[in-house]
């Protein structure tokens, strides 16, 4: 028998980060001629979230592409996005801002959507793929095509491809025990990730300056000098790789229950929990080859999603959504803020991910101590 908090209202569960679970979903149903009914089951205040981060996404879209050395109307702006606007404003905002912006908004929501299945499987705030080491070995993968191979653009995309599955295979296998247990996946990556940090220092380290230096704000995350073939990439990436996260919400929403529970449900866990790593590890490594390992976004946005929607469930689709907010309005602000001097964009994620998520482990701790 369970005891509810009579301070609860009836109808919501708590969560263990204390955020109120609602459980009451809205089912939208098609009527076709000839066909059986479909049904859609939605949550309102899940997609009202989604609806509001999507449009502040576009409004800060808009805003990044009238600032700038050469200011430009919001007017001129939307012309020119609709195809007639002044030569010179196009060549502005087509060629020099509007890749960059759509590179932030697209890697942003990589590394959100990766957060998001990363902690749904490890079931931990902490099992984002900055922590647990993906990231990490993907830096390692570009940093052996730029400082050992003197690859190209092409080269390094493979190398952190690379790093981040064979990091990605190291973790798993080396918490594997009769199965992946969420504990040990997060304990293990921490671990790899400090070793790899200490590959990466010793790369930089042995490098010629002018390479070390370049490598260094790679590796801080950058998205100066980003241009229409970034856009294309984490494009491509998205529409393959965000359909399959999407196909699996729900044997991720039942592996939140417990194992054994979403086993009795039919689920496959151990399949679930891989295909979510591997859909995970593309997105982590082809966001880390367009923009470098950008810190705490795939931490911060998943948390933060959840708490805004309090519903079950991964939460993908906001996570992605706030993922993209969150890096388009660090780049601008790490852009402006000490104009003309433009910061990589990982100083500015680091900076509010790192507060974070010093309340997160402070957080816990007091909800231990009670």
């Amino acid at each position: 028998m369970t005891s509810r908090n009579p301070a609860q209202p009836p109808g919501r569960a708590e969560r263990p980060d204390g955020a109120p679970r609602a459980t009451r979903l809205r089912t939208l149903r098609l009527a076709l001629p000839g066909r059986p009914a479909l049904s859609l089951r939605w949550d309102p205040r899940a997609t009202a979230v989604c609806a509001a981060l999507l449009l502040a996404a576009a409004a800060t879209g808009v805003w990044t592409l009238t600032t700038g050395d050469f200011r430009i109307p919001v007017p001129d702006v939307l012309r020119v996005l609709a195809g007639d606007g002044n030569p010179a404003y196009s060549y502005i905002v087509e060629e020099l801002r509007l890749p960059r912006l759509l590179t932030a908004l697209l890697t942003g929501a990589a590394l959100g959507l990766s957060g998001a299945l990363f902690q749904s499987v490890a079931r931990n705030p902490l099992g984002s793929p900055d922590v647990i080491g993906f990231t990490v070995g993907s830096a390692t993968g570009a940093l052996v095509a730029i400082l050992v191979l003197s690859a190209g653009a092409a080269s390094v995309a493979v190398g952190s491809v690379a790093g981040c599955a064979v990091t990605s295979a190291a973790v798993y296998l080396l918490a594997w025990r009769r199965g992946a247990a969420a504990f040990r996946l997060v304990l293990v990556g921490i671990g790899v990730s400090a070793l790899l940090s200490s590959a990466n220092a010793y790369l930089i380290a042995k490098a010629s300056f002018t390479d070390a230096q370049s490598a260094q704000v790679w590796l801080t995350g950058s998205l100066n000098g980003r241009g229409w073939e970034h856009v294309g990439t984490m494009g491509a990436a998205l529409a393959v790789l965000a359909p399959a996260a999407l196909l699996l919400a729900r044997p991720l929403r039942m592996l939140e229950m417990g194992e054994d529970t979403a086993s009795a449900l039919g689920v496959r866990t151990e399949r679930a929990k891989a295909w979510a790593l591997v859909t995970g590890v593309g997105l982590t490594a082809l966001a880390t080859a367009v923009a470098g390992p950008v810190p705490f976004v795939a931490l911060v946005a998943p948390q933060v999603a959840r708490r805004l929607t309090r519903s079950p469930g991964p939460g993908l689709l906001p996570s992605a959504a706030l993922g993209a907010l969150v890096l388009a309005v660090s780049d601008i602000t790490a852009q402006r803020m000490l104009a003309p001097t433009q910061l990589p964009v990982g100083v500015l994620t680091g900076v509010v991910g790192g507060c974070y998520l010093v309340w997160v482990l402070a957080r816990q701790w007091r909800a231990g101590q009670g």
